[in-house]
């Protein structure tokens, strides 16, 4: 008989591990505590608009055709994909945005007009983000970090310098601009992470961003989840929504069962997708490998608090994709990583997918979502969410000169006490683990329980880190892992 996985959670790690997994042989059951699968990139439909609650940005479109390429399907199997253009714009101030378009030579000619000299200067800059590119994405982060000789290459060894500056360093030796230095700085935040502690090899988020471009699946990213969903359908997967895994037992050192919904079943093995804190609160203390200092001292990305809104009306001044960096990125950085504390001035970044999409809002309407990146575990109230849509929405009506807020004919937020009773996320935290010098690759927790054989991990808070693209990835890692360790040669399940 096959042996039996079990997988707690619904996410990207989840639901490519449940593939990769299923193709290889195993029986696996995937075990979701929402009503919806997807974990944080479920979805909302509301009075005719549709919203992806989580991610919004298709980055790094090669990952997920490799993904795809695994099984013998293409991503245009399942969804349609339009590249952006403009991908995105950042606004600065009253009326003062660049825009940033869909190829290098078009940004090259943005940022030599803003900054002249600056595009020779650019062209550099992301050829060496390119070759990082192909080192990270096509070799390093489809290694388990089990070893550092993993990160040990004759390529990495010549860029072992890139790992001890930073991007803000790099970028400012280059840039004197101070708002193309922004625009360059902002990628590595997908990586939970100030420029400042963000290691120079990372530049590669920056290929991605102008040489690559940035998508949009039609009908918006869910359909991503659905489309994995469909495959994993199709290879074998079971999957149960509304069951919510309370307790992991071991027995000398190996899983014996979950317990879900109050029910024991028996499991040859168990994968969670979920948050790794809050799993390793599922067995007994002594089968947990991190204790709460271990989780207390490391850096976590940024929570959010996010706004999903309807308006009556279509708006003017913004695209897709918007950013609002018309205030100090310092200070806010600092209230979210030194002092955490709310924001006296926050940056906000917001999506109108309904301006590339017709499907996802109703004829000569509108759909936003806006999000404020914020310290995690802060208090989380619904006087502070109201006090803050306040701030976001007059700064964007005086940025973009629009009125908007007698068009508004719904709003929903989204918040730390969402993401903690969601998803189960640490302190609320909307990306995991930051990924600094000292929280990467083999220094992230591991793929691998090291106190219980057959316990295992993916997602954001383990390797290769956060985002849409790592979480394919990590699942591809730890199914890699599990057939290591756990082969189906003359194997019998027990009863």
């Amino acid at each position: 008989m096959k042996k039996r996985i079990a997988i707690i959670g619904s996410g990207f790690s989840a639901l490519s591990a449940a593939c990769y997994l299923a193709k290889d042989g195993y029986n696996v059951t995937i075990f979701e505590k929402n009503k919806t699968i997807g974990g944080r990139a479920r979805q909302l439909k509301k009075d005719g608009f549709t919203f992806d609650i989580g991610p919004t940005w298709y980055w790094m479109p090669d990952v997920f055709e490799r993904f795809f390429a695994d099984f013998g399907k293409l991503p245009s199997d399942y969804y349609q994909l339009e590249k952006l253009n403009p991908a995105y714009s950042v606004y600065f101030g009253k009326d003062d945005y660049i825009t940033i378009e869909d190829t290098l030579e078009k940004i090259c000619e943005t940022f030599e007009q803003e900054e002249p000299g600056s595009s020779q200067k650019l062209r550099k800059f992301i050829a060496n983000a390119q070759h990082n590119y192909e080192v990270a994405i096509k070799d390093l982060v489809y290694r388990p970090g089990v070893t550092p000789f993993e990160l040990m290459t004759p390529v990495t060894i010549k860029k072992l310098d890139q790992f001890f500056s930073t991007i803000k360093k790099d970028v400012r030796k280059e840039f004197k601009n101070e708002r193309l230095a922004k625009i360059l700085e902002f990628p590595v935040l997908f990586l939970g992470a100030k420029p400042d502690n963000t290691p120079s090899f990372y530049s590669f988020m920056n290929y991605a961003d102008f040489g690559i471009g940035t998508f949009h699946p039609k009908k918006g990213m869910y359909q991503v989840i659905l489309a994995i969903e469909r495959l994993a359908l199709s290879l074998g997967v079971t999957i149960k929504t509304e069951q919510s895994v309370d307790k992991v037992s071991v027995s000398d050192a190996n899983v014996t069962s979950i317990t879900a919904n109050g029910k024991k079943l028996p499991f040859d093995i168990v994968l969670s997708g979920a948050d790794y804190h809050h799993t390793e609160t599922l067995l007994e203390p002594s089968y947990r490998q991190y204790s709460e200092t271990y989780w207390e001292k490391k850096v976590f990305a940024p929570s959010s608090l996010l706004f999903y809104v309807g308006f009556d009306k279509k708006l003017i001044n913004v695209n897709h994709h918007t950013l609002f960096f018309d205030v100090d990125f310092e200070v806010h950085a600092k209230e979210i990583y030194d002092t955490p504390q709310w924001p006296k001035d926050p940056l906000f970044y917001a999506s109108f997918p309904s301006l590339t999409d017709q499907s996802v809002a109703p004829e000569g309407q509108e759909a936003g979502i806006f999000l404020i990146p914020l310290a995690p575990g802060l208090e989380d109230t619904p006087e502070l969410r109201a006090l803050y849509f306040d701030k976001i929405i007059s700064r964007f009506e005086n940025l973009t000169s629009q009125s908007v807020q007698k068009n508004i004919i719904f709003k929903e937020s989204f918040c730390v006490n969402d993401f903690i009773k969601d998803y189960n996320s640490y302190k609320g935290n909307a990306y995991g683990m930051a990924n600094t010098l000292l929280q990467t690759a083999f220094l992230r927790p591991k793929l691998k329980s090291k106190k219980v054989n057959n316990l295992y991990f993916t997602g954001q808070l383990t390797v290769p880190g956060p985002g849409v693209p790592p979480s394919l990835i990590s699942g591809k890692l730890v199914s890699e892992l599990i057939k290591k360790h756990h082969t189906l040669k003359n194997y019998e399940t027990a009863i």
